[in-house]
């Protein structure tokens, strides 16, 4: 029987419920310090806690001078091979990337053209969901988060799959490819649903052309002329390139590989990847960058001027001004601290698509922000590190410029690292580790049972 219940609804028993969780669940922050808990799985310092080894990429910020870490430039490397070298190459032969990236990411080395050529053509192919998928799974259940819709997808393709349990490595490599090929599919169809079933839009579906990149199609599949420039291509292969992989301790990547230790199927694997993703503190945060300058554009009204910017900047430290969390978004990393390498090569891609959009005086707000911002931050705050702008300070200004809806820029930033999440499936698996099971301490005290009649 259908239910006309409302899901959403939180009732006064809920709110009582809740306020006992918390009451019971609250830990006394100085307990963590007792037994030495290294929250987040981060040293005191912030710096990661040491939990496995990877050959697929490598993010270097610190170097050892006279026995001692001494911060540096950001790097990032994917197999050995500095990301700017690659992207650089690319650009140099005028041909996009993203797929000699994954070639590089899955299989340890660059491809020779005869090999490109063929894992292109293997990519174009495996580029088509099942028989009346779009109508079936996409259409039937719109969402209203595209994450969510991705991960559906990805987890209704198991039905589809007829060796979908089998984890040997060319089972699990075939499966990889075809959800690299699929994602953008299944991120533009589940958007044009979006739009359709919630406003009422013009709902348009392309299919696929096999000739074009990864970049190229999404494009074509987004658009309803499925024109494009070459620059709008160009940009967006970047973009794809820069997020497809990052050392291996993001959220998303280490759920990839905790969930991958148990033994079960891509198709679960890739799907608590995508809800990882999904957070806004993985891979929401370059949405909070655009609309907080939304918001700065709004109260600056003279957009050359720093003094204006650098007040507006303190209000945001002071939880005075935007959303009040007291963060400027898109400055500050994990791990980078003189500066971020996808940021400093994004950097001018977007410079260039500014100008042919006719954005030049938006770009230099941003880049006014990307210089100001730093500086604050420092003098502002006790901090132990530098800060710097990193990758998503300007992915989605660039994603604006590209005509990307809000809704599809964390589903864009999925596209690439599902290529790092297959590299690292790949490689948990073959390495066959153990269960990764984390310690936790419990801090409960004993108790004697009371009876039902007695409490």
């Amino acid at each position: 029987m259908r239910s006309d219940r409302n899901l959403s609804e939180i009732t006064p028993k809920i709110h009582e419920l809740s306020s006992r969780c918390e009451a019971v669940d609250v830990i006394e922050r100085s307990l963590f310090d007792k037994y030495n808990v290294k929250r987040g799985l981060r040293d005191e310092n912030g710096k990661g806690v040491l939990t496995g080894l990877t050959g697929i990429s490598d993010v270097r910020q610190v170097e050892i001078i006279d026995g001692k870490e001494v911060p540096v430039a950001g790097k990032l490397f994917y197999r050995g091979i500095n990301v700017v070298d690659l992207i650089s190459g690319c650009l140099a032969e005028k041909r996009p990337g993203f797929e000699e990236t994954t070639y590089l990411l899955l299989f340890g080395k660059l491809p020779d053209k005869q090999e490109l050529d063929a894992f292109t053509q293997l990519l174009s192919s495996y580029r088509t969901l099942p028989p009346s998928f779009v109508r079936d799974v996409i259409m039937k259940a719109p969402s209203s988060d595209l994450m969510n819709s991705l991960a559906r997808g990805v987890l209704t393709l198991y039905a589809y799959d007829d060796n979908a349990n089998d984890i040997s490595t060319p089972n699990v490599l075939r499966q990889c490819l075809q959800l690299i090929a699929m994602f953008p599919l299944l991120a533009v169809y589940g958007y044009q649903a979006y739009r359709h079933y919630f406003f009422d839009e013009s709902l348009f579906i392309h299919t696929s052309n096999p000739e074009l990149s990864t970049a190229e199609n999404l494009l074509h599949l987004l658009r309803a002329d499925s024109s494009y420039t070459e620059l709008e291509a160009r940009v967006l292969d970047i973009a794809l390139i820069l997020h497809a992989e990052h050392g291996g301790g993001n959220n998303s990547t280490f759920t990839t590989r905790v969930v991958t230790s148990s033994g079960t199927d891509t198709y679960s694997a890739i799907a608590a990847a995508l809800g990882s993703l999904k957070g806004p503190r993985h891979g929401g945060a370059n949405i909070k960058v655009v609309q907080m300058f939304d918001d700065m554009k709004r109260n600056v009204r003279d957009w050359t001027d720093d003094e204006e910017i650098s007040s507006y900047l303190r209000a945001l430290l002071d939880r005075k001004a935007f959303d009040r969390s007291g963060l400027i978004y898109g400055v500050g990393h994990a791990v980078y601290t003189i500066s971020d390498p996808r940021e400093q090569v994004f950097r001018s891609f977007v410079g260039q698509l500014a100008g042919e959009k006719g954005y030049s005086a938006e770009f230099d707000l941003y880049d006014r922000v990307s210089r100001l911002a730093p500086q604050l931050l420092t003098e502002g705050r006790s901090m132990n590190k530098q800060v710097s702008p990193n990758v998503d300070f300007w992915s989605g200004f660039a994603y604006r410029l590209l005509g990307l809806p809000e809704e599809l820029f964390t589903p864009i930033f999925a596209v690439a690292r599902i290529t790092g999440w297959s590299a690292h499936r790949m490689e948990e698996l073959i390495n066959n580790g153990k269960l990764i099971r984390p310690a936790y301490k419990s801090i409960c005290v004993d108790r004697d049972y009371i009876p039902l009649t007695d409490r």
